[in-house]
């Protein structure tokens, strides 16, 4: 497994980002004729608030359970931004991450350009910014992960933990756009590409109210959509359990009986 961080020049923030890519290409296979090139499915994967594309890599098991699966997974810095596009000059965070780092990516690493092999997710802020990119590009992916995710933008009093909410502006009116997921829900219907979902919160989280109401809502719809409530708060244990979960639900391979550096076996029978 390769765990490489790399900077660019990203278009869309007109400044140098960051970002963290898991690459499974490192992996030895010793049974005859397994050894190939090939195109890796991807997640991308977006950090919450107050963090940083370092966070999946420290604070959970996903380069692990990407290797066994030969997953690629590619992790942004979206700052406090909340993945959208903002109003003041080189802050297009949601063509960032939706259309520029997929883009730049599949033209630096061995990644699928399918998007039946292309997935977005992530925790908090990040699994908002998956919702409503994952489907405002829905083009671009076709499965969502969003763990914990912020769903209680439109509801909540005041600018929110650190002032944070702030970014949205007036919420009456952002809320009558896209940057509602439900809103981009029903226009990625219209394009007929919604992506399949995956929604987990813990029953000790304090979004668990408004994360339920959007599933409901996703479901009158017809979102094809799994839904998971378990114990756990708004923490790194919830989401290193639940990240595993996803990855389980995402259309991957198998477990792969090749060779790395934490998975050594006999493969000599």
């Amino acid at each position: 497994m390769a765990l490489i961080q790399m900077t660019y020049l990203s278009m869309a923030l007109l400044r140098t980002v960051e970002v963290q890519v898991i690459l499974p290409v490192d992996k030895m296979n010793l049974v005859p004729g397994m050894q190939k090139e090939k195109k890796y499915k991807t997640l991308y994967l977006l950090h919450g608030l107050l963090g940083s594309n370092v966070d999946w890599i420290s604070g959970t098991c996903i380069q692990r359970w990407a290797e066994a699966k030969n997953l690629a997974v590619v992790m942004p810095s979206g700052e406090n931004s909340f993945y959208f596009d903002h109003a003041q000059p080189n802050s297009a965070y949601g063509a960032f991450v939706g259309q520029e780092l997929p883009a730049m990516m599949k033209k630096t690493f061995p990644l699928s350009a399918r998007r039946e092999d292309t997935f977005i997710g992530g925790l908090s802020m990040g699994g908002y910014g998956a919702l409503r990119n994952g489907l405002k590009y829905c083009d671009t992916f076709s499965h969502i992960i969003s763990l914990s995710g912020a769903c209680h933008i439109f509801e909540e009093k005041g600018h929110g933990l650190f002032g944070a909410l702030a970014c949205f502006g007036d919420r009456k009116k952002a809320e009558k756009t896209d940057l509602n997921p439900k809103i981009a829900f029903d226009n990625a219907r219209e394009k007929g590409c919604v992506p399949k979902i995956y929604m987990s919160c813990g029953l000790e989280d304090g979004l668990l109210v408004p994360n339920r109401k959007l599933k409901e809502y996703f479901e009158k719809q017809g979102a094809e959509l799994t839904y998971v409530e378990t114990a756990g708060g708004h923490d790194w244990d919830f989401w290193n359990s639940q990240i595993h979960e996803a990855i389980d639900w995402l259309p991957l391979e198998s477990e792969s009986r090749g060779i790395s550096s934490g998975h050594v076996t006999d493969q000599t029978e």
